[in-house]
């Protein structure tokens, strides 16, 4: 593997990988990409069907007014939902990096392997069999979800003798979303469900209200606080499993804390988007071309660029045909599709 190199400096020493890592650009992203992502979450608040100055996005910020029919439209409709957009997106862009560490697989995304069909499929149940249950009950739905569409991934791709390959996973994984997914059409059309698990499939963050955002930002940010502090372990599992054995790595506990990690991060952010595929795909492999391989660097940074990313797509969503709303896990797409061809092509030639 061309990004690390062991050296042995005297007999009995220990492995020691030397990465090649950007700091100067992490150090840019980090600070370039917060400052834009706070400009780029006031201009998509004051952009929309009628157009809001950035004095008056202050004022309703800082001293909402909700007599003030600009503050109420500010407050109650698209502040939360542009937060939505920057938390959702965080959280499939650090998911995505921690799977392709994890798995050492390029092609690794919740929606790829699974996690989202899974949380899908649970949702429709729920919407079916429960449909007065809470948000924090949905939230627990998607997280068994996810799960159980990781469990199948996980299993029927370790069934070969050759064991589990990135090709692998991914054949697995495309497998089992298309039989959660007809399992979920099943559901809707059984159960008369189909308009609404139909939007909330096309993906979007339209009607996010607060009640939701303070009950998905736990969730949320103990999981990314949990992501950076395992970055350091995930940086050595990518390198390979054998060295990070190797260099003390308990790499069995490590694999199951960042599984738990990400279908909290995954799942959390289903419950709210829908099944929005492919942020975790592009957005670390973007991540790694700028700043290297330490995963130290590659999480933060990835989850200031997830959240630019699912950000400005909703803005798009919002004004590519006004007055209505185009599914943003659609618009995201026609970026992922064409890239995860591209990893798919240069994939097979390696093998």
């Amino acid at each position: 593997m061309s990004s690390y190199s062991t050296s042995e400096s005297e007999p009995g020493s220990s492995l020691k990988p030397k990465l090649r890592t950007r700091p100067i650009a992490a150090s840019l992203i980090l600070f370039g990409g917060f400052i834009t992502l706070i400009f780029g979450i006031a201009f998509c608040i004051s952009f929309g069907a009628s157009d809001i100055s950035l004095s008056t996005v202050w004022e309703a910020v800082f001293h909402y007014n909700p007599d003030i029919p600009q503050h109420l439209v500010i407050h109650e409709l698209r502040l939360p939902r542009v937060l939505a957009s920057a938390m959702v997106g965080a959280s499939f862009a650090v998911a995505g990096a921690l799977m392709q560490g994890m798995t050492r697989n390029p092609m690794a995304d919740s929606g790829l392997l699974g996690l989202n069909a899974g949380a899908a499929f649970v949702m429709a149940l729920s919407f079916a069999f429960f449909p007065g249950l809470s948000f924090i009950g949905l939230i627990l739905c998607s997280f068994l979800g996810a799960a159980i569409g990781a469990g199948l991934v996980f299993g029927f791709s370790a069934f070969s003798k050759a064991g589990v390959t990135p090709v692998r996973l991914v054949l697995a994984g495309s497998a089992v979303s298309a039989l959660l997914a007809a399992l979920s059409e099943g559901v809707a059309l059984y159960y008369n469900i189909g308009q609404d698990l139909a939007f909330w499939y096309a993906g979007g963050v339209a009607g996010t209200t607060w009640i939701q955002l303070k009950a998905l930002l736990p969730w949320i940010g103990c999981a990314l606080i949990a992501a950076i502090g395992l970055s350091r372990s995930i940086t050595l599992l990518s390198l390979g499993e054998e060295i990070a054995t190797g260099l003390g790595q308990r790499t069995g506990l490590v694999k199951l804390a960042a599984m738990i990690i990400v279908l909290i991060l995954a799942g959390s952010s289903v419950a709210v988007v829908g099944a929005v595929s492919f942020v975790g795909l592009i957005v670390p492999h973007v991540t790694r071309f700028l700043v290297g391989v330490d995963y130290r660097w590659i999480i933060p940074c990835s989850a200031i660029l997830g959240s630019l990313l699912v950000v400005f797509a909703d803005l798009a969503a919002r004004t590519i045909n006004p007055p209505y709303e185009a599914p943003i896990g659609a618009l995201i797409a026609l970026i992922g599709v064409p890239f995860f061809l591209y990893l798919a092509r240069n994939e097979r030639r390696s093998l």
